[in-house]
């Protein structure tokens, strides 16, 4: 009479523990991720009722000491139009966001305005200026 043991072994792996793992690692870096702030340059942004949203191809910054960023990346007011021009190269219709503080006088956002229509004409493209505001409190 053979004997046989009741509690075989199971060789298989089971992934419902690794999956739960991963769903819940996915969960925290989702929920992480939103937190980070995206305005790496602070500024305070001036108020407006309208919303509009729009891909964002390149952000353009004006900061209150009245420097030009592009992308993070301080520029001069003489090479604001090479550097968007580098970075719109390959687009045809972008979308350029200028976030500029609120104390910024109109001809530093006018100088940018201007810097992204000698790039349209120089590439017969049509790019857009939006200016990024906060919503009213």
């Amino acid at each position: 009479m053979a004997i046989r043991i009741r509690n075989k072994r199971n060789i298989q792996f089971s992934m419902a523990s690794m999956s739960d793992l991963v769903f819940l690692l996915l969960i925290f870096f989702m929920l992480t991720s939103t937190l980070v702030a995206p305005n790496a340059i602070k500024l305070l942004l001036p108020s407006s009722d309208n919303r509009t949203m729009a891909k964002q191809t390149v952000t353009v910054y004006i900061d209150p000491e009245l420097r030009y960023y592009v992308e993070e990346t301080p520029v001069t007011s003489e090479g604001l139009q090479t550097m968007l021009y580098t970075k719109l190269a390959n687009e045809s219709e972008a979308s350029v966001v200028l976030r500029a503080d609120q104390g910024v006088p109109v001809q530093y956002v006018v100088n940018v305005i201007d810097a992204v229509n000698k790039v349209n004409d120089l590439t017969s493209n049509r790019h857009k200026v939006i200016l990024a505001t906060k919503p009213r409190d």
